[in-house]
């Protein structure tokens, strides 16, 4: 029955190898209860909430034993509605894991290590690119009045050529801050009024100003983005950050659930913002400041150490520099929640170089459409750029207005087939994370038989893993639970030594010596351990 099943899940795996496009949320769904039937030993699926839209947030929680007593790594994806790779990294990477969860580097992992994947935190969202009218959408599914007027919904997208996608206007004027890339006419780059340049064109999205407000598309479906519904830093009252952190009901269940979860160790989301291609630099002011504003030191170099472990399995080359905006799970992470956090798109759009034999010149502009387009090109991928064609337009009633673009979602998630090879790459990098994780140890035992029955014990406390316990900012936190040294014993009377000592961490590869001098015989046990790094006991007979 084993193999069978085996034999199924294999099938499923190949099925989605050789899809041809991106999961909606059913399919993300049934691939999901797939793997809890395929490996009910190994695998927890747990609905954690509904959005408004009345889709699940998913857990899948992957290990053996009592995944709760265990460090975990914890694995976001979907971040963002219009980042559809994002989810299927979480979704690939625990297909992959349990794919190999019969050899044994594998069983050893899932024997030490939890693993907690919320494969899409952003499905309302994510579903538009699965609808007839396509456009990148990051809000849920709840109702939102961007624009402030006591109205919701009034000003939506506005499909104006009829060809399902949302693109981009542009509106020939002489206030027009755009110009035509000088390498590329199909793309429209700003102007440098400083160099004397003068633009000919208003860039807009493709639509209608429906409440006549003088703004287009400012209050269509709205809802609110996970992704800048978080705590810290969180921009109030800004379109889809929603009026109050944490406000919705997809990220209170998550942070319920992390903040419960003291044995996560690291924090990795698949998302826009990225500290994995290039890590955040310590800047002393930022990490000075009341309000902590920037990494401490010691956690800077950790994910430098960790970004570096990234790009050599990625090999990703020439990865977007970003900012994060507030609101953001990368900056939650590790401001709030106290961990180590990562984030990465997974993909970004490789550097094209021109082709000399069709006579491709560099461009004279830097662009990320003009890139995008030449890149495309050279690999063979069509229909993902529309014409511009000229259409007659209500609010522009004497002026050239033209629709067309770049299509959505194309700049952020590679073509499908791409995606298989994206997944296993970024599989092994959290497989080898995990590597990191802190992992206690009590060595270097030692008793000495003293006079008038008293005994001194001795013991080493290390950490074999490469990560501290805790990072630099977790040592401040009262939330976390901090490493505990204890000695138990039965009628023995412990004279010398403390029987109970908290610290605050153990760095990686570090160790620190205890010892205490007990009085009496029989069976005493040393206890060391923290929810981030595992338990370790000895059993002592004086």
């Amino acid at each position: 029955m084993r193999k069978i099943l085996s034999l199924l899940l294999g099938l499923l795996c190949c099925m989605a190898a050789i899809a041809q496009d991106y999961s909606p949320f059913t399919a993300q769904t049934e691939r999901l209860q797939s793997l809890a039937r395929m490996y009910p030993s190994l695998v927890t699926l747990k609905s954690l909430t509904k959005t408004q839209g009345g889709k699940d947030i998913w857990l899948l929680t992957i290990g053996t034993g009592n995944t709760a007593s265990k460090p975990a790594l914890a694995v976001v994806g979907g971040v963002e509605g219009n980042h559809l790779l994002g989810t299927e990294l979480a979704i690939g990477f625990a297909e992959n894991l349990l794919k190999g969860s019969g050899t044994d580097s594998i069983k050893n992992k899932l024997a030490k290590t939890t693993f907690y994947v919320f494969p899409n935190m952003s499905p309302d969202a994510m579903e538009q690119y699965f609808s007839k009218l396509k456009y990148e959408r990051m809000g849920n599914a709840t109702e939102t009045d961007d624009d402030r007027d006591g109205r919701s919904g009034e000003d939506g997208f506005d499909d104006l050529d009829g060809n399902g996608k949302i693109t981009l206007m542009r509106v020939e004027s002489p206030i027009g801050e755009y110009k035509l890339h000088p390498d590329d006419p199909r793309v429209l780059i700003k102007a440098d009024a400083t160099k004397g340049e003068k633009g000919k064109y208003l860039l807009l999205s493709e639509g209608i100003d429906n409440d006549k407000d003088g703004s287009l598309n400012e209050d269509g479906e709205g809802g609110i983005a996970f992704n800048r519904n978080l705590t810290y830093k969180h921009n109030t009252f800004a379109p889809g950050a929603g009026d109050f952190p944490a406000g919705e009901k997809e990220t209170r269940a998550l942070l319920d659930f992390l903040f419960d979860a003291f044995n996560v160790y690291a924090l990795v989301s698949f998302g826009s913002n990225n500290n994995l291609s290039a890590p955040v630099p310590y800047n002393p002011l930022l990490a000075r400041e009341r309000i902590l504003a920037g990494y401490l030191e010691p956690d800077a170099k950790v994910n430098t150490i960790v970004s570096e472990l990234y790009n050599k399995i990625t090999a990703g080359k020439d990865a977007p520099r970003t900012s994060a905006a507030g609101g953001d799970l990368l900056s939650w992470g590790y401001f709030h929640y106290t961990r180590y956090s990562f984030s990465t798109p997974g993909w970004w759009v490789p550097k094209a170089k021109p082709d000399t034999a069709k006579k491709e010149k560099a461009f004279t502009v830097e662009d990320p459409v003009a890139n995008y387009l030449r890149w495309a090109q050279q690999q063979g991928i069509t229909n993902t750029f529309t014409e511009w064609k000229t259409i007659q337009h209500p609010d522009y009633p004497n002026q050239k207005v033209e629709v067309g673009g770049v299509d959505p979602f194309v700049l952020i998630n590679p073509p499908y087939k791409m995606v298989v090879d994206i997944v296993k790459k970024h599989t092994d990098f959290l497989v080898k994370l995990s590597d990191l994780q802190p992992e206690i140890d009590l060595i270097n035992l030692k008793t000495e038989k003293l006079s008038n029955g008293f005994t001194r014990v001795s013991v080493d406390l290390i950490n074999k893993g490469g990560l501290s316990t805790h990072s630099k900012l977790g040592e401040r936190s009262y939330f976390l639970k901090k490493l505990k040294v204890a000695v138990k014993t039965e009628k023995q009377e412990l004279v010398g030594g403390r029987k109970i000592t908290l610290l605050n961490s153990l760095d990686a590869a570090a160790s620190q010596s205890f010892s205490w001098l007990i009085k009496g015989n029989g069976k005493i046990s040393i206890e060391a351990g923290c929810p981030t790094a595992g338990t370790k006991t000895i059993d002592i007979n004086l």
